[in-house]
């Protein structure tokens, strides 16, 4: 694709993801009167911009050799036996186990201090809607989607069947970021919701919810949890720069 091309779609995608959830965020916000541009707005947008113009297609690029170099290492019995499935029972192993792994994956990204120098970028965000489910720093970009996909290609799955998985992971993560709180009942102990991430941005580093799509994990290993309210505040303890770049260096330094 063409700059203008990438430019279109990156625009394009700024307009949708704003048509579906800012009235979402207008009829049931988590903090009443927050603004459309609320501080660090001009931060989340270089994160939009960034990972659409630039790391989107390194990213993928990645994954694709990941799955090429995978594809010659994983037994063909094995995944005969899983073709053989149902294309039901394909999907729901892919899932769990996918979930599995990103679970355990960023319990380890809060507990080890290489890991968290990247991860506190996404955490660094005082503020939560839409947007600022962007801010993340690629080389985390690249951590989480490869361990998401990993059971799939182990499986046999080629990135362009995964394609329609990783959107809607896209958009759900977009979801359980915005400024939302849709109160879901009991049905929030099977299926994640802004009000359970928005504790996770807590700026206790270990306050848990984990999960990404279905909190079973943390209810599994004992780190869901749910309060009523919304935490009083959001981000880091420790100092972080503000600017796009400032942040996309500081894991560096």
């Amino acid at each position: 694709m063409n700059v203008s091309g990438l430019l279109l779609s990156c625009g394009m995608s700024f307009v949708f993801l704003c048509v579906v959830f800012r009235p979402l965020e207008l009829a049931f916000p988590a903090r009443r009167g927050q603004p459309f541009f609320r501080p660090a707005w001009l931060t989340d947008l270089g994160f939009f911009v960034g990972q659409y113009l630039i790391w989107n297609g390194v990213v993928f690029a990645l994954l694709a050799a990941l799955g090429m170099w995978l594809d010659n290492s994983v037994s063909r019995g094995l995944r005969e036996t899983v073709a053989s499935q149902s294309w039901w029972a394909q999907a729901i192993g892919v899932v769990l186990l996918s979930d599995l792994c990103i679970y355990w994956g960023h319990r380890l990204q809060h507990r080890y201090g290489f890991l968290w120098r990247f991860h506190a970028v996404h955490h660094s965000a005082e503020h939560l809607d839409w947007l600022a489910a962007h801010r993340e720093h690629p080389v985390d970009t690249i951590y989480s989607l490869t361990l998401i996909n990993l059971p799939a290609f182990l499986l046999g799955f080629p990135l362009e069947t995964l394609a329609g998985l990783i959107a809607f992971r896209g958009v759900w993560a977009i979801y359980i970021h915005s400024n939302v709180r849709l109160p879901i009942g009991p049905f929030r102990m099977l299926v994640g919701a802004p009000e359970l991430h928005h504790w996770h941005h807590d700026r206790d580093r270990d306050f848990g919810n984990y999960a990404n799509i279905s909190p079973l994990m943390d209810i599994l290993f004992g780190t869901y949890h749910c309060p009523d309210h919304e935490p009083e505040s959001l981000g880091l303890t420790d100092p972080m720069p503000c600017g796009y770049l400032g942040q996309l260096m500081h894991p560096f330094r």
